[in-house]
């Protein structure tokens, strides 16, 4: 687990998506209750799970994203005391999984504390939640900003650059999928008034400083 922040830690696995390795980070943060937070969990291995369990007792397992869920049931089973949540349409696309909440708008009261969050319904292909974290003023996400720019693999990089990805931001495929406009300009302007300085983003390196300009040029053809 690589420490991004004091109380919070990422850990990078390989994936492919479509055919190509966009590789893929989970988040874990520690709650003012001792608690960890597990924003997009990824396999979890005798060596991971002792990494986790030596920061503290996992409280939340989140998938924020409609794509970030293949390895909820595998933390589930290990951690049942666990609060399990997702983004709005996810449990409709997992039923296997018994989901304890369903998530919106307004962070939920065992990690109010420490987290915002913003529910960026206007991309609804994905329904993502996104995360803030206060204490280190960073941004944590799935989809809504991408960072292949610096990918290890030649391939990701030029499938990046071809949909407008040569620095991180989001691609020209949001400007299809999105339709609410005036949805999106609402949210992303709760994202920006946060004054992010970092970005942990699932695909691609960490954005370790001046994020909410990123966020920001991102999606200013809003």
């Amino acid at each position: 687990m690589e420490p991004v922040a004091e109380g919070l830690w990422s850990i990078v696995r390989p994936l492919r998506f479509l055919g190509l390795e966009t590789g893929t980070r989970m988040t874990v943060a520690r709650l003012a209750t001792g608690g960890l937070f597990v924003h997009s969990p990824v396999g979890l291995d005798p060596a991971l799970r002792a990494a986790v369990d030596a920061r503290g007792p996992v409280a939340v397992i989140v998938a924020p994203s409609r794509f970030h869920h293949l390895s909820v049931g595998e933390w589930r089973a290990i951690y049942p005391n666990a609060l399990c949540c997702c983004c709005p349409g996810l449990e409709a696309k997992r039923p296997d999984i018994a989901w304890d909440r369903v998530l919106g708008d307004t962070p939920e009261p065992e990690w109010r504390a420490d987290l915002d969050q913003v529910f960026f319904a206007a991309r609804s292909l994905e329904n993502e939640v996104v995360f803030f974290h206060r204490a280190s003023r960073t941004i944590v996400l799935a989809d809504a900003i991408f960072n292949f720019a610096t990918h290890p693999s030649a391939l990701t990089r030029l499938v990046g650059w071809l949909l407008g990805g040569s620095a991180p931001g989001a691609t020209w495929l949001e400007r299809l999928v999105i339709r609410d406009r005036a949805g999106a300009r609402a949210q992303i302007d709760r994202m920006l008034a946060w004054n992010a300085d970092r970005i942990v983003c699932a695909h691609g390196d960490v954005i370790a400083t001046g994020g909410i300009g990123v966020l920001r040029r991102a999606y200013a053809w809003l």
